[in-house]
């Protein structure tokens, strides 16, 4: 899953872009609202988590901007914790609101529930078949054993079962579990469904030749 975390003092950001990274997700950072604008306008991202008080162009903006253009979740993540201030920003598109300061665990927990109801999951585990994915503990399981998947492999298994019955291109694999600094035009696409084929079976997923990819239901 990719995220924009729009954030302009450095030392917060640089700890949410870190911590982000090691819970296994793309991460793309902007430290002004103009910026982040831009990105998350021309981004396909699964959640963007948005400071209100920013240079450039304050986070209400942004986000009233974003929403004229895409449905993309965000979280409001700021210190103005007034009543006013969440009835604003929640009116404004935001879909939750976190104030600083604040539990990773709690940031965390909440993406995760945004990126599922974006994708119409109430729950943390998904069933297909005889393969079992946990979102919460990020872990996947066949016939009752625990698979052992990379963090990028059990991202593109995520994505694809959030997805599940749908066509999924290798761009939109690309724009979901890549972060801008990743070189799109290598073939590691290829190489994760192929590894994630050898430990979860050939079967699923399966190909669409010269579309994309789909898990079936």
């Amino acid at each position: 899953m990719r995220v924009l975390v729009v954030e302009d003092e450095p030392d917060l950001l640089r700890v949410l872009g870190r911590s982000l990274r090691e819970a296994g997700y793309a991460v793309d950072e902007a430290a002004d609202g103009r910026d982040g604008l831009y990105k998350a306008s021309n981004n396909d991202y699964d959640a963007v988590v948005l400071d209100l008080m920013l240079p450039m162009m304050d986070g209400v903006q942004v986000l009233r901007e974003l929403r004229r253009k895409k449905k993309t979740p965000v979280l409001i993540l700021t210190a103005r914790d007034t009543v006013t201030d969440r009835v604003k920003g929640l009116d404004a598109g935001a879909d939750d609101y976190l104030t600083k300061p604040f539990e990773l665990a709690e940031l965390l927990a909440r993406l995760r529930a945004l990126i599922r109801r974006a994708a119409g999951d109430a729950v943390s585990t998904i069933d297909i078949g005889n393969v079992i994915i946990d979102t919460l503990a990020k872990t996947v399981s066949l016939d009752g054993q625990d698979i052992g998947l990379t963090a990028r492999e059990y991202s593109l298994v995520e994505f694809l079962a959030l997805h599940r019955g749908e066509l999924v291109t290798r761009t939109m694999i690309y724009d979901h579990l890549f972060d801008e600094s990743d070189d799109s035009l290598s073939n590691l696409v290829d190489v994760h469904v192929a590894n994630v084929r050898k430990k979860l079976g050939h079967d699923f997923i399966t190909t669409r030749r010269g579309q994309g990819y789909v898990i079936q239901v």
